[in-house]
């Protein structure tokens, strides 16, 4: 008898879901995408209803050929791709690429690989959902008339060869917006004042800070502008008496946070991992489609990644709760199961948030099992879900007010010192969350001494400090994924190939975890800007998500929303080339320090297929090119010579980072690792870089942590 085929994705989530399912079954991968638009011409009929042509990927057709062969033996054919848009589009083009028979078709949808979950979807089959199909192949014809129509755009008025995108230019805005910003910010002085207090019956050392805040009889907050106010302020209080003028204590209730959604995933782990959002999808990843666990065989051990909705199963919510009092008791439990109602645009909320597949799986028994990443992602994702069914922590907030009379000029100042005292961890006891930028660095939890209203206080100094004013910070991967999540721009299979191209083409770079706009990213996105304001508005791009949205709900169809698009865009594109042809190319290359050997020239830096080097100024009169060496300032161990940083051509994941001696060819020393200034403490030679806090020596194999000199210099590099 024939068996029935079932089709995945990858060849990890095919065992998983092969064991599962058993000897009746052939499960084969399709190893992704099997169709696409062709690479060289636009593909699509604009003129036909924007109706797209579609080829087999050339590394796919012995696949599909596998496919087919294998479809046309069985019964029935269950398509298991992921359970969103893109994995509905992708069992489509199976069917149509593999010319598989319609009415053996089966879809399966599951959010998790586990037993029960996979043989649940089996018994209850549906039919390919035309509405996601429609909606997705409304994203990627969209995404492909932009991207094709754009790029010309680019290649006349800046360099050939670049390339623009939908989300991605938006994306970029918010990068070179926030540049702009920080460049037209002007900093502006200010001062605070604090006291070191302590009750005068107290002679022990029971002391705390407390911030002056106001001058009783004027309005508002104290502002202090300069040095000279701020030692004006401090002369007339070092002599004065302090008294608490107020005690007020309040009970506080801090509430965990939600399991992860993609992005918040993506966030925290960057946070606390310092993963990238794309390393984090493909740990991810790993832990879904299925780990060896030893004689268990593969196991899911996380639920769908991507996903905009916080929902978690009634059995997962169950599980947890009994979990919590087993482990840490009843009070730790609320009295009813949480039901967290964060709302992202455009949210598909029959799918779950991220959690693991059975919570009682503890990170501790899959050590030695995983690998590094995986166990640390599974364990942030394990802490979240359960954290997220833990009882609110509660704390006992008190602020105090204090006066102190200015012993020159009599005015009252008025200052107030907070701190809290944990009553009851709940949550808190397993999980915190990280936040982006913390402000201000102030430690509200510090605890302070016992106070009651009209104690006599002591100054044990008053401390005037300088301050200037910020500018917003620059974004990490974290922030701008949270940033564009706020504003409904892309979804979740999107933030991370997003951010991923951006910096691929060199739009933007990272600058200790921040992303820059290169020179080049700052001219793409202010012609971008110029000729298309509707593809780089935020508003707009939000706008069209929520139109992709109503595809897939079935409320519009989608032909119709992309002719709305197209007539207003093509014009755009028609009168920016005509300007192209009016108006010179900008001329955009980096300065640098060098100078052509041939020419003498100044040399500029380019960005090409194997990352940045040196060409000449005087090109194309002078082809001269040169690799470009960022320094390190520290020297080779074979010939004494400057190490400097270099590109190689990596394997799949573009130019590979390395370190050799800047007397190349004549010296041949390389190291992955990044040299370290300091000498190796046990041989003198030379120390690089193992991890982010770790070193060891190139020679005598010495490990230990990076010498304080080292990280100093890594920070102000």
């Amino acid at each position: 008898m024939a068996k029935d085929l079932v089709i995945v994705e990858s060849p990890a989530k095919a065992r998983t879901v092969g064991r599962f399912l058993g000897a009746k079954y052939n499960a084969m991968a399709s190893m992704g995408h099997v169709r696409d638009l062709p690479k060289r011409e636009i593909g699509v009929a604009v003129d036909n209803g924007f109706k797209p042509k579609y080829t087999i990927l050339p590394d796919k057709r012995k696949v599909v050929s596998e496919l087919k062969k294998a479809s046309s033996a069985a019964d029935t054919v269950y398509l298991a791709t992921d359970p969103d848009r893109e994995g509905e589009a992708i069992a489509w083009h199976l069917i149509e690429a593999a010319k598989i028979a319609k009415p053996k078709v089966r879809r399966v949808v599951f959010h998790e690989i586990t037993e029960p979950a996979v043989k649940e979807a089996f018994d209850n089959p549906r039919g390919i959902d035309d509405r996601l199909i429609d909606a997705q192949q409304a994203r990627r014809v969209l995404d492909r008339l932009v991207g094709y129509d754009l790029s010309p755009v680019l290649w006349k008025k800046v360099r050939r060869g670049l390339s623009a995108g939908r989300v991605q230019s938006v994306a970029l805005r918010l990068i070179v917006d926030r540049e702009r910003e920080i460049d037209a910010f002007v900093a502006e002085e200010y001062w605070t004042i604090d006291a070191l207090l302590a009750k005068l019956s107290d002679a022990g050392d029971a002391v705390f800070k407390a911030g002056l805040r106001s001058v009783k009889g004027q309005k508002g907050r104290i502002a202090i502008p300069n040095g000279d106010e701020a030692a004006r302020i401090t002369s007339d209080l070092e002599p004065a008496r302090f008294k608490v003028a107020s005690v007020t204590t309040r009970e506080r209730r801090n509430r965990p946070a939600p399991p992860f959604i993609t992005s918040s995933l993506q966030q925290e782990a960057f946070r606390k991992l310092r993963f990238t959002t794309r390393r984090t999808m493909v740990v991810a990843q790993q832990l879904y489609e299925g780990v060896e666990l030893g004689a268990d065989g593969p196991v899911g051990l996380i639920t769908y990644m991507r996903t905009d909705s916080t929902s978690v199963a009634a059995s997962a919510v169950a599980e947890a709760r009994s979990y919590i009092k087993d482990k840490f008791g009843p009070g730790y439990a609320p009295k009813s199961p949480r039901a967290h109602r964060k709302k992202v645009k455009g949210a598909q909320e029959a799918h779950e948030a991220i959690r693991p597949t059975s919570i009682r799986r503890e990170p501790e028994s899959l050590r030695g099992r995983l690998t590094s990443e995986q166990l640390r992602l599974y364990d942030l994702i394990w802490r979240r879900m359960l954290a997220s069914q833990m009882s609110d922590a509660l704390l006992d907030g008190t602020t105090v007010d204090i006066d102190a009379e200015g012993a020159r000029s009599g005015a009252v100042y008025a200052f107030r010192a907070t701190g809290s005292v944990i009553k009851f961890p709940g949550f808190r006891r397993l999980y915190l969350e990280d936040k982006d930028d913390a402000q201000n660095g102030k430690d509200d939890d510090a605890p302070l001494p016992a106070l009651n209203q009209g104690d006599a206080l002591e100054s044990r100094g008053i401390t005037p400090d300088q301050h200037f004013t910020q500018p917003p910070p620059r974004f990490t991967e974290a922030s701008l994924v949270r940033a564009l999540e706020e504003q409904g721009i892309g979804r979740p299979s999107t933030y991370a190939p997003t951010i991923a191209t951006v910096l691929a083409r060199d739009y933007a770079r990272k600058d200790r975890n921040r992303l820059t706009p290169t020179k080049l990213g700052i001219a793409v996105s202010g012609l971008l800007t110029q000729h298309f304001p509707d593809i780089m508005d935020i508003g707009f791009t939000a706008r069209v998500e929520e139109e992709l949205d109503d595809i897939a709900s079935g409320e519009r169809e989608w032909t119709p929303v992309l002719s709305e698009f197209y007539g207003p865009f093509t014009e755009s594109i028609q009168r920016a080339l005509a300007e192209a042809e009016r108006v010179p190319r900008d001329q955009i290359d980096e300065e640098s320090d060098e100078v052509c050997d041939e020419c003498g020239r100044p040399m500029v830096i380019k960005s090409g297929r194997f990352g940045r080097f040196l060409s000449c100024g005087g090109f194309p009169e002078c082809k001269s090119s040169k690799p470009l060496m960022q320094r390190t300032g520290v020297d080779c161990p074979e010939d004494g010579g400057e190490l400097v940083e270099r590109q190689g051509r990596g394997k799949g994941r573009g130019p590979k980072k390395f370190y050799g001696c800047a007397n190349y060819p004549e010296c041949t020393f390389t190291t992955n690792q990044r040299p370290l200034p300091q000498p190796c403490p046990d041989c003198g030679k030379l120390l690089v870089a193992s991890g982010r806090s770790n070193a060891r020596c190139a020679a005598c194999g010495y490990r230990g942590p990076v010498p304080e000199e080292a990280e100093a210099m890594e920070l102000a590099s």
